[in-house]
């Protein structure tokens, strides 16, 4: 993908992550997710985390020992929405600003080059939109763009996800899975 794809992706995978976000009931925040650690507010407090980091490594061109511990613990406070809403706002224009993608970010695994980081914030809200969808019972179905720019972010690094701790095993897909059962099994999901 190009610059502009990345870009366009990413902010499509967080609009809709944060359309979510927004769907959420109040009686919601404490409810299980397919994360079998985390409940609602985990999710999204873990997401929005996330955001918080990017303006910080890709603007700031931080470390991550830089950064250690500044975005542990909750970061949604009493307004969940909200914190999502300014974090992704952030990350989105730290990602977009002029040269973003060209410059390397230091993450726990290494240096790494901005644009692939920024695929990687993609897929990752992609595969999360879909946990908080079944865990408040919205619609589970997500669009085919977003659907495969994650699948094709997945796929060469799979196998590897489970051995980190953080995802489950794979699950074998049906033989007649689309991309979206393909990519949640991947990452140890049961659609």
């Amino acid at each position: 993908m190009g610059n502009n794809d990345i870009l366009r992706t990413h902010a499509e995978a967080l609009t809709l992550f944060g359309e979510r976000v927004h769907a959420v009931r109040e009686d919601q925040w404490e409810a299980p997710t397919p994360c079998t650690q985390w409940s609602v507010f985990d999710l999204v407090n873990h997401l929005t985390a996330e955001q918080m980091w990017v303006p910080r490594l890709v603007r700031d061109g931080s470390t991550i020992a830089a950064v250690d511990g500044d975005f542990d613990g909750d970061q949604l406070g009493e307004d969940p929405v909200g914190a999502w809403d300014r974090a992704a706002a952030a990350a989105r224009a730290a990602f977009a600003e002029p040269g973003a993608l060209h410059r390397s970010v230091h993450l726990s695994y290494g240096t790494t080059p901005a644009d692939a980081y920024c695929t990687q914030m993609t897929a990752d809200a992609v595969v999360h939109t879909w946990d908080l969808s079944r865990a408040i019972g919205a619609d589970e179905r997500l669009p085919d763009r977003l659907v495969n720019a994650a699948l094709r972010e997945v796929e060469p690094y799979a196998e590897a996800l489970a051995a980190t701790g953080l995802f489950a095993e794979p699950v074998e897909p049906p033989e007649d899975a689309d991309e979206l059962t393909r990519l949640l099994c991947l990452l140890g999901r049961r659609p």
